[in-house]
């Protein structure tokens, strides 16, 4: 009620994507196992066009009332459309329940489906992402606000300190008291990472260090393949300590995949996708776009968050709880689920991570991070930062690369 109630409605996207790579993905993932799920998925395709029409309505209302993300962060934001302008049917992602149709079908209906799903992807589907795409190009983006804080959004001041009280569950926590708690962080941690250089008998300022990080090329895949296979050893490597660290572990299992092509560009550099299904993984994400961005010395901490114990053990628990409301199996409180991240994360310690100095150094970025995020996030949307301000602090505090630092400031302005 409150989002509705200050016009979240009117910007249904984020930096990074929005409601139709959602869509897109929430549909190319679905199991069509019957006649009548085949029956209701024909049904959503021929929805599409509306659906997408509806969303642009909203965004057009938001460009009359002054309400859009700000024009900075949406440099490229087309190339989150572009991936589903395919010229093939069997190409679109949305085709791809249909290729996992099971042989116990008949084959008239499995063939008949087939061709009624290209149809509707080539005269509805593709039309509707088209005319998606030329409205961004040609009238969201080139009339996006200029200014980047959601104080200057109507009722933007108390739409952000409601937004602190959701997201924190700090009742009388105040913008400035969060900015003041970041600051107080990101000294501690300080700390901690100058006494790792220490230890490593590194020869430079703090800033040199961060710079041979980002630029050591031993410190980088040389390959996709590469990083997924490192990410999926850390990943392995955790489950076998898991049932010394915990009493209930959930039944269903997860996977690792890349963050999917079409969101890659302007994504964060790794997250975890639930598996709603009964029949349906839980996924890690990594992202293998840009590898030279993607250090390796964070991976141990990226991995414990978003896989296990992080996300993964939280949600898949949380979805098998019997004798509780459907909302409580898939609420997600961020205070608690980001909270329980950044201690999977330090748990690592017990389980005999981080043995690698540069990985530790890479967990105190990743903590680093969240610190300089309350700093940041509170500076740009109440304390009147700007968007170089945010990303020379984010910089100078993280051994993130660059581009990382520049999408996550993105995403937090967005």
């Amino acid at each position: 009620l409150d989002r509705y109630r200050f016009g979240e409605h009117y910007i249904p996207i984020m930096a990074e994507g929005g409601f139709h790579n959602s869509l897109a993905g929430q549909m190319a993932r679905l199991r069509l196992k019957t006649a009548a799920q085949i029956d209701d998925y024909l049904a959503r395709l021929r929805q599409v066009p509306a659906y997408m029409a509806q969303q642009r309505h909203w965004l057009e209302e938001g460009l009359k009332k002054g309400y859009s993300l700000p024009a900075a962060v949406l440099k490229g934001f087309e190339n989150t459309i572009s991936p589903y302008l395919v010229t093939e049917p069997q190409d679109s992602v949305f085709f791809q329940p249909l290729q996992q149709l099971p042989e116990t079908l008949p084959t008239t209906l499995r063939n008949q489906a087939r061709q009624e799903a290209e149809n509707l992807i080539r005269d509805a589907v593709i039309p509707a992402y088209q005319a998606l795409y030329d409205f961004f190009v040609n009238r969201y983006i080139p009339h996006a606000r200029q200014s980047i804080a959601a104080s200057k959004l109507p009722d933007g001041a108390d739409f952000y300190r409601n937004r602190v009280r959701y997201y924190t569950s700090l009742n009388d926590a105040t913008p400035e008291q969060i900015h003041q708690l970041g600051l107080q962080e990101v000294a501690r941690i300080d700390k901690e990472m100058k006494a790792i250089i220490r230890q490593l008998g590194f020869k430079g300022s703090f800033g040199d260090f961060l710079h041979y990080l980002r630029n050591e090329p031993k410190f980088y895949a040389r390959s996709a393949e590469e990083l997924l296979m490192r990410a999926s050893y850390i990943a392995k490597r955790m489950d076998g300590e898991l049932p010394r660290l915990f009493r209930l572990l959930p039944r269903k299992p997860y996977t690792v995949k890349p963050v999917p092509a079409a969101i890659a560009p302007k994504y964060t550099t790794g997250r975890y996708s639930p598996g709603y299904a009964s029949d349906q993984a839980g996924e890690y994400w990594v992202n293998t776009y840009a590898l030279d961005k993607r250090p390796l010395y964070v991976l141990e901490a990226l991995t414990l968050h978003e896989a296990v114990p992080g996300h993964h053990l939280q949600i898949a628990l949380a979805q098998e709880m019997t004798d509780v409301p459907p909302f409580r199996q898939q609420l997600y409180v961020n205070a608690f689920g980001e909270g329980w991240g950044l201690y999977a994360e330090r748990l690592g310690l017990e389980a005999g991570f981080y043995q690698d100095p540069y990985s530790n150094f890479g967990r105190l970025s990743y903590e680093m991070w969240r610190a300089c995020r309350l700093v940041i996030d509170t500076g740009i949307h109440a304390m009147g930062w700007s968007r170089r301000q945010a990303i020379d602090y984010l910089a100078s505090h993280t051994a993130l690369s660059l581009h990382n630092v520049t999408t996550e400031v993105d995403r937090y302005i967005s």
